[in-house]
């Protein structure tokens, strides 16, 4: 695990945001900048952090983080269905190309937990067109994956769910290739539960985005198995901690809310300012969930990941 006084020295130099116009047309996420031209897309993973649909400021190494591990699981599932990298010029950039996104998104969970278990917990029983069964407890596993899409919201927008017949009827998607991204996401979500076990941490649940290139052919887009897209748990406490009816020990920013929530904040009004202390904290979450899962010593050097990053857009001729 990086040290924290190594975190510490990155906080004055993490990337807030960039302004590359030579890139192409710029569109900006809560956490990516998005270049497009000449159908390929520059994106580049900033270190800025978001909860409760707000960015709060940038914490060290996140953008790497979620850089790295989304190439890591591109290179692991290429063989299930295609990706739309091309290569990393950068530990904070992908250079893919632009494919024609669908309106969906396809949640993909293993296990009752978040605002499904809420649902449930309210009475709820029949949810994005499926028919839950009565008695389930709060995180536990169902015996097979389940699909609770949603609809891909306009920036700044909230997605929505949705269900697969609605899907059908709204035309959004058409029925070969909507039940070609489900058989493709279940099969991406079992390889990933799979490395993610075989290295100590369950994958609870993961959003897949997919678009198509300009053959027709389905193409996963966007991230997959992150921290900022997927919920881990530990998985040796996993049994222990189900039994006694107690939360899961997750690996994700969910302290970085707790810690919001404690200041008064929960989505409304002015967020309070980040401290050094939580900035470390949530650097050293994001970087265990890389070295968990791929089993490598992240490479945290204190630099300007700004000046790094011009560099390497200029040695690839993308700058």
């Amino acid at each position: 695990m990086v040290p924290d006084e190594q975190i510490k020295k990155q906080i004055s130099n993490t990337l807030q945001e960039t302004d590359f116009p030579e890139l192409g047309e710029k569109y900006k996420g809560k956490v990516r900048d998005n270049y497009t031209k000449d159908e390929k897309i520059v994106m580049i993973t900033t270190d800025r952090v978001s909860a409760f649909d707000r960015v709060l400021g940038t914490v060290p190494f996140k953008g790497q983080v979620l850089n790295q591990l989304a190439v890591f699981w591109f290179e692991k599932t290429k063989s299930i269905v295609k990706n739309h990298l091309i290569s990393v010029p950068d530990p904070n950039i992908m250079y893919v190309k632009k494919v024609k996104p669908y309106p969906v998104e396809i949640i993909v969970r293993g296990y009752i937990a978040g605002s499904l278990w809420r649902e449930y917990e309210k009475g709820n029983r029949e949810m994005y067109g499926l028919m839950l069964e009565d008695g389930l407890r709060k995180n536990e596993r169902f015996s097979f994956p389940i699909i609770t899409p949603t609809t891909k919201a306009e920036h700044g927008e909230h997605d929505m769910p949705i269900t697969k017949q609605q899907i059908l009827d709204q035309g959004l998607v058409g029925k070969d290739r909507y039940e070609e991204m489900e058989h493709a996401a279940i099969s991406l979500f079992q390889a990933g539960s799979s490395i993610s076990l075989q290295n100590g941490l369950i994958l609870v649940d993961t959003k897949y985005e997919f678009g198509e290139d300009e053959d027709g052919c389905l193409i996963l887009m966007d991230e997959i198995h992150t921290p900022d897209s997927s919920r881990f748990w530990y998985a040796e406490e996993y049994d222990k901690r189900f039994s006694e009816e107690k939360d899961q020990n997750q690996l994700s920013k969910e302290h970085l809310r707790e810690w919001l929530l404690e200041h008064g904040f929960s989505g409304d009004g002015t967020p309070p300012q980040l401290t050094d202390d939580i900035k470390v904290q949530t650097a050293k979450k994001y970087i265990e969930v890389y070295e968990q899962i791929t089993g490598q010593k992240f490479k945290a050097d204190a630099e300007n990941v700004l000046e790094r990053i011009k560099k390497a857009l200029e040695s690839a001729g993308l700058l």
